[in-house]
């Protein structure tokens, strides 16, 4: 039993350790979806795939202007990139 709490104790720090930046800024001061991906696209980025995560930040999957590949989470308020990976 002891090695059954231990296991889903570990998974459950690993699922801790792999979830994003949490965002605080109240829905109504975020940045339109629509637009903040335009402004990307101007920057430069390719998006592959947007999102809103669980912690309430923007997140884009795609490519930077030089082709790399990027997964970058923004504060959707003020569209600064908070986290990259």
């Amino acid at each position: 039993m002891k090695h059954i709490i231990t296991a889903a104790a570990l998974a459950l720090t690993a699922v801790a350790a792999s979830a994003g930046p949490t965002c605080t800024a109240p829905k109504d001061s975020w940045k339109p979806e629509a637009q903040f991906q335009q402004e990307l696209k101007d920057q430069g980025y390719s998006i592959r795939n947007f999102k809103v995560t669980k912690g309430q930040c923007y997140e884009i999957y795609g490519t930077d202007k030089t082709g790399k590949k990027v997964e970058i989470y923004f504060d959707p308020a003020t569209g600064r990139a908070i986290e990259s990976k």
